[in-house]
């Protein structure tokens, strides 16, 4: 009898620990990293993927090409639940604007860096971004160096990329 309970026993607690592990996969390891937050505002880490509120905002119809100086990089929280982000500000000779890089786990693992006083050319979608005028980014060249960051459809690069 006590090697049959002691069997029961065993058997449970392997089931248990299959369940736990099969519900901690689908959650997700990386929710401190940016990935499995923002669940429910779209694919790719931090509420930043395809499908998201916030992706959603870039308009392939209203991609306009500003090539000025780079006043300030700050990191911003576009939207309540998003990971924060890299956002410039660029000054051009007519106007001075923000440019919505994307997410900075993506942007930390890129080989360019963009700095203040670097001379940069941004393409992207014109929006209004909090009653301010604004641009989110698809491409940004520096020099001879260039980053994609969307598609022409503004689906962002990194949706499916992995954090290292």
């Amino acid at each position: 009898m006590k090697i049959r309970m002691t069997a029961l026993i065993a058997v449970v607690s392997v089931f248990v620990l299959m369940f736990a592990g099969v519900s901690f996969a689908q959650k997700g390891m990386g929710q401190g990293m940016g990935q499995g937050m923002g669940q429910g505002m779209g694919q790719g880490g931090g509420g930043w993927g395809k499908g998201g509120a916030y992706s959603r905002m870039y308009d392939p119809n209203s991609v306009v090409t500003i090539t000025g100086e780079v006043v300030s990089v700050d990191k911003i929280t576009p939207m309540k639940g998003m990971s924060h982000g890299v956002h410039i500000t660029v000054k051009t000779d007519t106007e001075t604007v923000s440019v919505h890089l994307g997410p900075a786990w993506y942007l930390e693992n890129q080989d360019i860096s963009i700095q203040p006083k670097d001379v940069v050319t941004v393409t992207g979608s014109r929006i209004d971004f909090h009653g301010q005028p604004a641009i989110i980014a698809s491409q940004v060249k520096k020099g001879e160096d260039m980053i994609t960051l969307r598609d022409e459809q503004g689906v962002p690069v990194w949706s499916g990329w992995k954090q290292r």
